[in-house]
């Protein structure tokens, strides 16, 4: 797999009027999401990296089994959290740079040797979009639309994973707590930019525990086939520091919702407990062998790939199952309704 990861940015602005045909329609005028594979619905397939998963078996339980480029069997977090908030059908599911009109996808290479909040780039792109919006919509509903708007965010993972672990420079010269410091500075430098730019709903996924992923245990658990407590200690540490940083923002800026959206705990208790909320599987991935398979690994050629993934934690061996990202979107209800109250 590429060492690099991709900050995205995909849009979707909803069309039906509230209480439209008897029914509500969504509780925000838009959802927008800036993060990694975890949330990622397709535009890395428009991206330049060897990264992919616009190919089966990826997206085999999805809407007609297409795999849209989403890194799972089927829905990923953000699937459900449109669900949520109101959006029926996953709106999410067919954007691409093409799409005119209601539809906006904005994507950008965000990896580096410094971090992948290094996400300066991508905030350019949104600035543009607010002034193709302010064209088509008017400068006063453009400006609704984007302060009522839902804001997710969710990185952090691949900078440890992709880049602290593996770069010699960087695990040698600072501990992972240091890392950790600077990767939440750049969230919080983020965040003030979005509010600069006038969101005014967010929430921001903490780290996974990503010493349970199954790649993890392959390639530092040292032959041992439970989660790699150094890896989680770390995701623990930067979810405290989050958590802090989070709440100062609360109090800097006052007409600013933000939340933290925890998915540490209850993807830390499907993976270490998952037969008491009817999962079979979480040491090994269903695709393949669930030991090294993902993205390119994770093919239609490849042998032993489970028959359902309904009982697997996770899907490949960096990223959850469907019934997994339910499980943790199921647990988040109360913080995603206070988001958009």
């Amino acid at each position: 797999m590429s060492s690099r990861c991709l900050l995205l940015l995909a849009i979707f602005l909803s069309t039906q009027p509230t209480g439209q045909s008897g029914e509500e329609g969504p509780a925000v005028p838009a959802l927008m999401v800036f993060g990694d594979s975890l949330v990622d619905v397709g535009n890395n397939n428009y991206i330049f990296t060897i990264a992919k998963a616009n190919f089966p078996p990826y997206g085999r339980d999805f809407k007609d089994h297409v795999a849209t480029g989403r890194f799972c069997n089927g829905k990923l977090l953000i699937d459900f959290i449109a669900e949520k908030v109101g959006f029926n059908g996953s709106p999410l599911a067919y954007l691409s740079p093409e799409a005119s009109g209601q539809n906006l996808l904005l994507g950008a290479n965000f990896a580096s040797a410094a971090s992948g909040y290094n996400d300066h780039g991508t905030l350019i792109y949104f600035k543009d979009y607010q002034a193709k919006l302010a064209v088509v919509a008017g400068s006063s509903h453009a400006r609704s639309i984007i302060s009522g708007s839902l804001y997710i965010i969710c990185a952090g993972s691949c900078d440890f994973v992709y880049n602290y672990y593996i770069n010699p420079f960087l695990d040698t010269n600072q501990t992972a707590e240091q890392f950790s410091d600077r990767l939440v500075g750049m969230f919080n430098n983020s965040v003030t930019q979005l509010y600069e730019m006038g969101a005014r709903r967010i929430g921001v996924f903490s780290l996974p525990p990503f010493g349970c992923f199954p790649m993890a245990i392959t390639l530092y658990g040292h032959g041992r086939s439970g989660c790699v407590s150094r890896l989680n200690n770390d995701a623990q540490y930067y979810n405290m520091k989050l958590k802090a940083a989070v709440d100062s923002l609360s109090k800097k800026y006052h007409d600013l919702k933000i939340v933290v959206l925890d998915m540490y705990a209850p993807l830390y208790n499907l993976a270490t407990s998952p037969v008491s909320q009817g999962f079979t599987e979480a040491k090994r991935a269903c695709c393949g062998t669930g030991t090294v398979e993902a993205s390119i690994l994770c093919n239609s050629l490849l042998p032993g790939t489970c028959p359902s993934a309904r009982t697997y934690v996770f899907w490949d061996v960096w990223h959850p199952s469907e019934a997994a990202n339910k499980v943790v979107v199921d647990s988040l209800v109360d913080e995603i309704n206070n988001l958009v109250a």
